[in-house]
């Protein structure tokens, strides 16, 4: 099945307006495009889920803190439409900039508490540019439901808060994150390590399962950070930007492991930033 592209607001409005008349139940993934299987285990949940899903690719430049980092990123466009044919998705939606950001656009979403700290700190105006988008292509939409990586643990959190706090009906649904079998997380920006470097990023989540283990079993947390921290440096990551415990539900530090909880981490490798999450839950 040749899966249809639709580039135009109305076009999308018209075939989801038809979808709701029926009463089927409609799912959005909501990517930046160059599909991985990270990607794709979102769209078959989503699949299992509803009636109708739509697949949206739109590298948003409102999320970019870094103008070369936006004119690299990967754009695989039919590429990723061979990779979706499988799965039966009803609709590609590829905006053009314009029909995401008209002449004259000027209003900004943006989320307090969850987006603060982590990449929110080091990215300014990330969330933001996350924020806008994503509650435009829900309204744009109109979708039942949502589906987002853990990976993204931060945003997900951006993502829900969102929607219930502006009263969008949409039910926004997470799902695990996808890794390679030496345990590095899938990412678009993978494709981007030199050989040498992707022989050296699967160290990032080692260290960090080893420190999540020794957390989870009583062992101080902020001994444990430092020692991850020093166990990535050395397996040749250039900088680890943070390195950090956060409660599971709302993302506020945690001086001790006393709710479930996220090991959360950013670093540096070949020019690259890597992110990765761990859950860590007390014990008992």
């Amino acid at each position: 099945m040749t899966t249809p592209i639709l580039r135009q607001r109305a076009d999308l409005r018209g075939v989801t307006a038809e979808w709701r008349r029926a009463g089927e139940r409609v799912a959005v993934v909501p990517t930046m495009g160059a599909l991985h299987e990270g990607h794709l285990s979102l769209v078959k949940a989503a699949r299992a889920a509803a009636d109708r899903v739509i697949v949206t690719i739109f590298v948003n430049p409102r999320q970019f803190n870094n103008a070369q980092d936006l004119e690299s990123y990967p754009r695989t466009e039919q590429e990723d439409a061979r990779k979706l044919a499988p799965f039966s998705v009803d609709a590609l939606y590829v905006p053009d900039l314009d029909q995401v950001y008209p002449d004259g656009f000027s209003t900004n979403i943006s989320v307090s508490g969850v987006s603060e700290g982590l990449c929110g700190a080091n990215r300014p105006g990330h969330f933001d540019g996350v924020a806008t988008v994503v509650t435009k292509l829900f309204l744009q939409t109109g979708a039942d439901l949502a589906f987002f990586g853990e990976k993204d643990f931060q945003q997900l959190q951006v993502v829900t808060r969102l929607a219930r706090d502006l009263d969008i009906p949409v039910q926004v649904t997470g799902c695990p994150t996808v890794r390679e079998a030496d345990g590095l997380a899938l990412s678009s920006r993978n494709v981007r390590l030199s050989a040498r470097a992707r022989g050296i990023a699967p160290a990032l989540f080692a260290a960090m399962s080893a420190a999540a283990g020794r957390i989870a079993a009583g062992a101080p947390i902020a001994s444990e950070r430092e020692r991850a921290k020093a166990e990535i440096l050395k397996a040749g990551f250039a900088e680890v930007e943070y390195l950090e415990l956060r409660a599971e539900d709302g993302l506020a530090p945690l001086p001790a492991l006393t709710a479930p909880a996220r090991l959360l981490a950013a670093a540096w490798l070949d020019g690259v930033r890597l992110i990765d999450n761990i859950p860590v839950a007390p014990a008992g």
